[in-house]
């Protein structure tokens, strides 16, 4: 790829990822029958029914973020059940269980996992196996049932022609905090379609707490909680479905396709999720007044935006701005309460430069040898980071330099005043952007400096990933030759003071945490 900004270079990357992730199900599906067998019959894996769903896809398909879920999962899957069959064969399992614990940090920091295996944070070996076996039930049965609502038909067309009367699924209808899904419906296919079941079968589900099970027919499906059956969708010419269909808001179209808005993530006051809810329509009127002023402020920006995100959903939550998974790519969780509309604007942008960067490292490997050290001191986080963190830090901020300075070009002279004005944005904002945009080029300088001292001294960045530092530094160089003759407006503002203290912290920091 040429430069970072190419969106021809990242449709290219996208097109790779799609036949990745199909020749990546269809991998998996041959080592669990040829290697794992057993554990497929013993967690109740269909892995016919597997390649079958993957089949039905698109190209198009296998780099939606459901898709691209589901087949990591899956790996995952096979990734656990591997180290289960390890550990049945070790006698002494302390040496495996630090080993385990170890890997959780470096290759799942993401997930929940480490949770549920090492939930006290220690490797306790004599406890390793059965939690395990009881991990690899809960993700099994979490993968069946992702598959069945990403082609609920299919899976009926499957059962007929697997001469069965009828396939039980077990599911659990909570709501889905990874996936931003409401309780008690079902989130079918991958344009963000949900079926809301009635009220006599919501109250029988929370009195069993979400657990039940999809009889799959090859007439259709039903519900079963306990010993009730209760009738989801029959199949004829139509699907007739006898839950209610909620459609996705769809906030905008482009060539790349939709991009949707889904339910509320809702924190509670520890920080975790402890709900999902329907999303309030103003939110979708803020939305699309950001990503307004995106496309008129920095094209070259809403193109990428297009291109590599395509579900938002509100979080609710205080003291959390937004976040991504690199396994849903294209799924942004963005603060839409105590944030403003700067932020919103600023968000939307952050959040898609995870995107970027994680189709790019999915392409290239970047960084090695680290072992997940932390000794790099993060500017945003103020805090020491691995070099993981380090690098999606400064690029995404460094695309964060790049939107203010485009902010505050646009911002600026009469006209640009009116269109600010008309966006919604005060002159204080105006101000604040010219702040935001030099403290994000003194912070990226700050990490850039670190990142090459990694490819330097320490030779943890890898061919391509100094190539892509070495494009940072150029992005940041001309951003900052842009914002030069906004520095005395900047220290003139009431944001000066804040500006200063920023930079002294910087000057502290490199002090403080100089490595060489």
């Amino acid at each position: 790829m040429k430069t970072l900004l190419e969106a021809q270079g990242l449709e290219r990357l996208t097109v790779e990822l799609r036949r990745l992730m199909r020749r990546l199900l269809m991998d998996v599906c041959q080592d669990f029958e040829q290697n794992y067998a057993d554990a497929a019959c013993t967690f109740a894996l269909p892995i016919d029914w597997f390649r079958r769903l993957g089949q039905s896809f698109t190209l198009e398909e296998y780099s939606n973020w459901k898709v691209v879920g589901w087949i990591e999962s899956l790996n995952d899957l096979l990734y656990f059940i591997d180290i289960l069959v390890q550990v049945r064969r070790e006698r002494f399992r302390g040496e495996i269980a630090t080993q385990l614990r170890a890997e959780f940090r470096e290759k799942f920091y993401e997930h929940g996992y480490a949770d549920e295996i090492f939930p006290n944070g220690r490797p306790e070996p004599r406890l390793l196996l059965g939690r395990l076996t009881v991990f690899c039930q809960r993700l099994a049965r979490d993968v069946t049932q992702e598959s069945v609502c990403l082609a609920p038909r299919l899976a009926c067309e499957w059962v007929a022609g697997q001469g069965k009367g009828a396939w039980l699924v077990p599911c659990d209808l909570n709501a889905n905090m990874e996936r931003v899904e409401l309780p008690w419906a079902c989130a079918i296919g991958i344009a963000g379609v949900s079926y809301a079941a009635p009220g006599p079968v919501r109250s029988v589900l929370k009195r069993v707490g979400g657990q039940a099970e999809f009889l799959i027919k090859p007439s259709g499906i039903d519900l079963l909680v306990g010993d009730q059956d209760y009738a989801m969708v029959a199949y004829g010419k139509k699907a007739r479905w006898h839950w209610r269909r909620l459609e996705p808001l769809c906030l905008r179209e482009s060539r790349y396709g939709s991009l949707v808005l889904g339910p509320t993530l809702v924190y509670g006051k520890d920080k975790t999720p402890v709900g999902v809810r329907p999303t309030r329509p103003e939110i979708a009127t803020r939305m699309r007044r950001a990503l307004s002023v995106i496309a008129s402020a920095w094209p070259e920006g809403d193109r990428l935006l297009a291109l590599l995100t395509s579900r938002v959903v509100p979080l609710k939550a205080t003291g959390v701005v937004s976040f991504s998974y690199r396994h849903r790519p294209g799924l942004s969780a963005i603060n839409c309460f105590d944030r403003d509309r700067l932020d919103l604007i600023d968000d939307l942008i952050h959040e898609n430069s995870h995107h970027h960067l994680n189709l790019l490292l999915r392409k290239d490997v970047m960084y090695q040898h680290d072992h997940n050290q932390e000794i790099f001191y993060s500017p945003w986080r103020r805090s020491l980071r691995p070099l993981r963190g380090i690098l999606h830090a400064t690029f995404t901020f460094t695309m964060g330099a790049m939107l203010f300075e485009r902010l505050v070009t646009w911002g600026s002279g009469r006209a640009g005043s009116a269109r600010w004005k008309k966006a919604g944005l005060s002159l204080r904002d105006l101000d604040r952007a010219r702040c935001r945009c030099l403290e994000e080029i003194d912070s990226v300088r700050y990490s850039l400096k670190d990142l090459a001292l990694a490819g330097g001294h320490f030779k943890w960045l890898t061919r391509g990933g100094k190539r892509v530092v070495e494009q940072l530094v150029d992005i940041l160089a001309r951003t900052e030759r842009q914002m030069l003759r906004h520095e005395k407006d900047v220290s003139q503002s009431s944001f000066g003071p804040a500006l200063l203290r920023h930079r002294a912290e910087l000057t502290r920091a490199r002090e403080t945490f100089s490595l060489i």
